[in-house]
C-alpha cells in the first residue's frame, strides 16, 4: 500500500517545516510519498517519508525558464513525480505528448512516474469516460517498452471529484480500475479524489485499489493520522 501527499501550492518554508515534524511522527508501515512544493524540495529531511514531486520538465537543461528537469529533481534524491494531473492539464494546458515526455525523462533518472488520469462530469455524463481514460493513458505509455510502462503507477481521479466531497461508487470505481488493467495488468492503481478518513472505511472494501492520492487531508495532520490508521488496520 502506497499513499501519496500531495501539497499542492500550500505551506511556506516555515510552515512546511512544522507540517514535516508532525507527519514525520506518525507511525504506519504504510509507504508515504510527499510531494512538496518546488521550494520546500530542498528543505525535506525525513527517514520516514519518501520524496516526490509534483512536476517535471519535458526538456533535459538548457534555456526553459522556470522549468525543473528530471536530473535536477534526482540530485535532491526525490524518487517519485506527479505527472499529467488534472490541474496542470487545465491550467497549464498540459497536453498528452508533454505528457509523455514527461514520462520518458522520468525513467531515464529511475524517478517513478505516477500517471494520473481522470474524466471530467461532462465526460462521465455523456458516457465518454472510457474513451478518455484509454487516450490518456495511452498516449502517456507511447514508443515506451513493456518493462518502463511497468514501472508506471496510474493514478486515477476523476476531475469531477477533486475538491468537491464527491466521490464514485465502489462499482465505479471497480469498472475503470478493472478497465485500466485490460491495458496494463500489472501497474499499482491509486485513487485520488476528495479521499477523507470518513469516506475510506467505504473505499479500502475495494480490493483493487493498492494506495491513495491525498490533496485536501496531506494537509491536515490529524485527519491524516485516523486516515492512515484505518488503511493500516485493513493491511495487517
Amino acid at each position: 500500500m502506497i499513499v501519496i501527499l500531495n501539497n499542492k501550492c500550500n505551506l511556506n518554508k516555515d510552515e512546511f517545516k512544522a507540517y514535516l515534524k508532525d507527519i514525520s511522527e506518525i507511525k504506519t508501515k504504510i509507504d508515504l510519498v510527499l510531494c512538496p512544493n518546488f521550494l520546500n524540495i530542498s528543505e525535506f529531511k525525513s527517514d520516514k517519508i519518501i520524496l516526490g514531486s509534483q512536476n517535471v520538465s519535458a526538456q533535459n537543461s538548457g534555456a526553459f525558464t522556470g522549468e525543473i528537469s528530471a536530473n535536477i529533481l534526482k540530485s535532491y534524491n526525490v524518487k517519485y513525480c506527479l505527472v499529467g494531473h488534472s490541474e496542470r492539464r487545465k491550467y497549464q494546458q498540459e497536453n498528452y505528448h508533454e505528457i509523455n515526455q514527461k514520462i520518458k525523462k522520468l525513467l531515464e533518472s529511475n524517478i517513478t512516474p505516477i500517471l494520473c488520469i481522470g474524466e471530467t462530469k461532462e465526460e462521465r455524463d455523456s458516457k465518454k469516460y472510457k474513451e478518455v481514460i484509454k487516450e490518456q493513458l495511452l498516449s502517456a505509455i507511447k514508443d515506451l517498452s513493456l518493462e518502463n510502462q511497468k514501472k508506471i503507477i496510474i493514478a486515477y481521479e476523476p476531475v469531477w471529484s477533486i475538491g468537491t466531497g464527491l466521490i464514485p461508487t465502489n462499482n465505479q470505481i471497480e469498472e475503470i480500475f478493472s478497465y485500466i488493467k485490460s491495458y496494463i495488468m500489472t501497474n499499482k492503481i491509486l485513487y485520488g479524489g476528495s479521499v477523507n478518513e470518513t469516506n475510506v472505511d467505504t473505499l479500502k472494501k475495494i480490493n483493487l485499489i493498492d494506495g491513495y492520492l491525498l490533496g485536501t487531508l496531506s494537509l491536515q495532520e490529524k485527519k491524516l493520522k485516523l486516515f492512515l490508521n484505518k488503511i493500516e488496520n485493513l493491511t495487517n
